[in-house]
């Protein structure tokens, strides 16, 4: 799979925007503030982010909580680190602790829950269909036999469209988990707003179009750099 020119469109793309959207609206604390992608280790008081005490006890609270078993999250990190895998540029997708923010998601996103759950059984059966172990027993090459059957969904067969649906589902929350933290923003080169200098337009563009600053621009406004 390509990882980055794929999953950085996907990430920053539709499911990025779709994910912003759901988790704005009214009544839910958006997911950003609490998830364990970008979470934190005092209690939800992270330094520096303003939050309210509503914010803070919704994130303790559902962090106490669990969702996903044993064997469910064993299975979310092999697939998250099938979607993206270590390289040379950074780490994995469970380095950057993707699975316990899909945890937290689909407790504070519920509508998750029951197609990731699902997903996650109907890949069991699959597996035990074809290799008659589940997915996490199987070596490395049996499991991307049954990952190519459900990433491509023009090219899938009919009777995996579950597993098409879910491994979709599986990739966006992979995506906007990683992207979402330090290891996935220097992945893509964000460095998100930082203090620069803008030493105006460069004198020869202006001479090109026959402007200039005036004194009081040159003094005031713009500085070339010597």
């Amino acid at each position: 799979m390509d990882r980055r020119e794929t999953l950085k469109t996907l990430a920053i793309g539709s499911f990025g925007a779709a994910t912003l959207l759901d988790a704005c609206k009214p009544g839910t604390p958006p997911a950003s503030k609490g998830s364990p992608a970008t979470a934190d280790t005092n209690g939800g008081a992270t330094p520096g982010v303003d939050r309210q005490p509503e914010e803070i006890a919704h994130y303790q609270k559902l962090s106490a909580e669990t969702f996903f078993d044993v064997h469910e999250m064993a299975t979310i990190a092999i697939l998250a680190d099938i979607i993206i895998p270590k390289d040379e540029v950074s780490g994995s997708a469970t380095d950057a602790g993707v699975p316990a923010f899909i945890e937290f998601i689909v407790k504070d996103m519920p509508d998750h829950q029951t197609p990731m759950r699902g997903g996650l059984r109907w890949l069991d059966l699959h597996s035990h269909r074809r290799f008659e172990k589940p997915f996490t027993d199987l070596v490395a090459e049996q499991r991307i036999s049954i990952v190519e059957e459900i990433a491509y969904p023009k090219k899938a067969k009919p009777e995996v469209s579950q597993g098409v649906a879910f491994f979709n589902l599986m990739r966006n929350l992979t995506a906007s988990g990683f992207y979402s933290t330090q290891m996935g923003n220097k992945d893509i080169g964000y460095v998100g707003n930082a203090p620069n200098q803008w030493n105006g337009a460069p004198k020869e563009v202006l001479a090109q179009y026959g402007l200039a600053y005036d004194e009081k621009d040159e003094r005031e406004c713009v500085r070339y750099d010597s």
